[in-house]
């Protein structure tokens, strides 16, 4: 009785986003079963099973939000570790470097532990300071400088953004306060969750309606001018609307928070894209099916995260 109770302790504009969420999801399945009963020789690409990814995906945030707050941490806490792990697993490592990846890895239930107990202080200082300046030194005391540093400067780059970056998302369910009202933390995280994937979305599906003029061909040729804007201004428009169901922000204040989103959304795709192009891969993983790793999946994330974290952080009263 109390999982159920937990279960439904979302404030109600967040179960009703589950509620959209999920009644897009069961449309999305409808489409797939009727054209394999309309059409039983289409091939339906990835259609299928990028619906049952996001099904799993919704599920666990669903349940990682509502229960208590060290579970959702948790939850942040490993999708950080698969995305940290795929990101070193696509660069080149020495055999040099295993100690130093070792201390990275290590970093991270620390990361996150200063979430848990509400250490802000450490909490931003931690890796940018304390593990920029660790690092180097482990690989240091190995003795070997062949490549030191384009190893030290790709392993703390990785934790910079897979760990640090993506930590903010976790730290915006522990704010409290007028800002956070009236869906509290769990609201400001679906919030910028709706607003990242939906960026994506709508760039997509501008730049394939009119898209014309490509931004920068060699390092993303889908991505078109008339597709970022197309995005950008329907991001702005739903965080207008979205913004008084979700957060405290005045609507000025909401509508800026659709432009940072946007744009640092799409940087962050932009730059993962920079990096599989000179790694010469296609997708970070297959830990995802239909959709390819998990950094596939974040990679605006780890951009628009952090920016909308301070964003709300010094908006706080």
């Amino acid at each position: 009785m109390q999982i159920i109770d937990q279960l439904t302790s979302h404030s109600e504009s967040v179960r009703w986003a589950f509620i959209f969420i999920y009644g897009l999801l069961i449309l999305g399945g409808v489409y797939v079963v009727a054209q394999r009963k309309i059409y039983p020789d289409k091939d339906l690409g990835d259609v299928p099973p990028r619906l049952k990814t996001w099904f799993y995906i919704v599920s666990f945030l669903f349940i990682s939000l509502a229960v208590e707050n060290h579970i959702a941490l948790w939850f942040f806490g490993f999708i950080s570790f698969l995305a940290l792990k795929e990101f070193y697993s696509m660069i080149p490592t020495r055999r040099a470097d295993r100690r130093m990846l070792f201390w990275a890895y290590l970093s991270l239930p620390f990361q996150y532990y200063w979430i848990h107990i509400e250490w802000y202080e450490v909490f931003i200082i931690f890796i940018p300071v304390y593990m920029f300046l660790l690092l180097p030194v482990r690989l240091v005391l190995v003795g070997d400088t062949d490549g030191f540093l384009r190893s030290v400067s790709t392993t703390q780059w990785g934790l910079m953004t897979c760990v640090f970056g993506f930590s903010h998302l976790a730290y915006l369910g522990r704010l409290t306060g007028e800002i956070c009202e009236p869906a509290g933390g769990g609201g400001l995280i679906i919030f910028l969750l709706i607003l990242t994937e939906g960026n994506d979305v709508a760039q997509y599906i501008w730049g394939k309606s009119i898209g014309r003029h490509k931004i920068i061909p060699k390092i993303s040729p889908n991505k078109t001018t008339e597709g970022f804007l197309g995005g950008l201004l329907t991001t702005v428009l739903l965080a207008y609307l979205l913004g008084p169901f979700f957060t405290g922000f005045t609507p000025q204040q909401n509508l800026f928070a659709g432009f940072l989103i946007a744009t640092c959304g799409f940087f962050g795709d932009l730059v993962m894209s920079a990096i599989k192009r000179d790694m010469r891969i296609k997708d970070t993983g297959t830990f995802l099916p239909g959709h390819g790793g998990v950094l596939d999946r974040i990679d605006s994330l780890l951009y628009t995260a952090p920016l909308f974290f301070h964003y709300t952080y010094y908006l706080a009263p």
